[in-house]
């Protein structure tokens, strides 16, 4: 069985979409609403658990999207910093290793 894995939403505007292209990830980013975009980071379980012990606003949907949501926007910025630098959304652990 695959390992669930838990997607944090980051809205992608026009200046970040331009990021996106220069990385070459811009076709990672999914329409949503009324044309907004988003890319998606995903967190496995042992990632989200960090991910909600070190930032107390985040929740997690285990409802209905089984994402984790709530995130402070500068967390979400740095984030998508990492993403840009490293080209890939695959970047938990290593944003995480600063907590």
């Amino acid at each position: 069985m695959a390992e669930e894995k838990y997607p944090i939403n980051i809205w992608v505007n026009e200046e970040r979409y331009e990021k996106l292209k220069e990385a070459g990830l811009a076709h990672m980013c999914e329409e949503m609403l009324a044309g907004m975009k988003v890319i998606r980071v995903y967190a496995n379980a042992a990632q989200r658990d960090k991910i909600l012990k070190v930032f107390p606003t985040a929740k997690f949907d285990s409802a209905t999207t089984k994402s984790i949501e709530l995130l402070p926007r500068n967390v979400k910025d740095k984030i998508f910093d990492v993403v840009v630098e490293r080209k890939s959304v695959d970047v938990l652990d290593e944003f995480l290793k600063d907590y």
